[in-house]
């Protein structure tokens, strides 16, 4: 069976040779290990791995998660990039060092006042709705302008970039689409005056597309962890 050090080891291989084809230095693509519903012992495994960034769904179960890896924590990035909800952004200013998933002003204008002085300020991306999936979350592309230029103007926070969630399909080309749009749209705040350098988009089964489209951070679960496991 293989090992998590073996699976990040080949999950790092796939990025390097997407980096390759896409002509990008390997190291401007950063793996986010998405460690949801895995115990603290699979973390400990990535991490003795040489894996420091981790990516979390469900806020309690991340914060019982960081309590059990308190050890580690100097070590870390947390990540969170499940949805988030009004009643828990305290505990999430005050836990993570990343949001991918602001959607709204509400959690935007949260996270900023909650996010303690003595912590550096909360990296967040805003969720960009890219294929128009009613089940999905995020912003419309078009409304994605406003929200982020007033993101940009809250204290305690740092708009880092763009991340999306793209309706599953086969095919390279087809993949790449959404991937592209999004670059497209990135590209374009920063042509009006942002400076944005984060591009969160590909899981496992898009990887590729996502790099050769530009992609900084990659969120890969399955492809480390294996299928889905409940926490106890």
């Amino acid at each position: 069976m293989a090992t998590i050090a073996s699976k990040i080891q080949e999950v790092s291989g796939r990025i390097a040779r997407a980096c390759d084809a896409a002509g990008r230095p390997v190291a401007s693509v950063t793996l986010l290990a998405v460690s949801k519903t895995q115990g603290p012992d699979a973390v400990r495994a990535a991490v003795a791995a040489g894996q420091r960034a981790f990516g979390e769904n469900y806020v309690q179960e991340a914060l019982d998660k960081m309590a059990a890896l308190a050890d580690l924590r100097p070590q870390l990035q947390w990540h969170l990039v499940g949805p988030l909800q009004s009643n828990k952004t305290r505990a999430v200013a005050e836990a993570f060092d990343w949001v991918h998933s602001v959607d709204r002003l509400k959690l935007a204008q949260r996270l900023s006042e909650q996010r303690p002085a003595a912590l550096p300020p909360l990296q967040v991306c805003l969720q960009v709705n890219i294929s128009g999936e009613a089940s999905k979350s995020g912003v419309a592309p078009g409304e994605v302008e406003a929200l982020a230029r007033s993101m940009a103007a809250l204290p305690r926070l740092k708009l880092r970039g763009l991340m999306a969630i793209p309706e599953p399909i086969d095919g390279s080309e087809a993949q790449r689409r959404p991937h592209h749009a999004l670059r497209e749209l990135l590209e374009c705040l920063n042509s009006r005056g942002l400076a944005l350098d984060t591009l969160s988009m590909g899981m496992t089964a898009d990887l590729e597309a996502a790099v050769l489209e530009g992609a900084t951070i990659v969120r890969i679960g399955t492809a480390i962890f294996g299928a889905r496991a409940r926490v106890a």
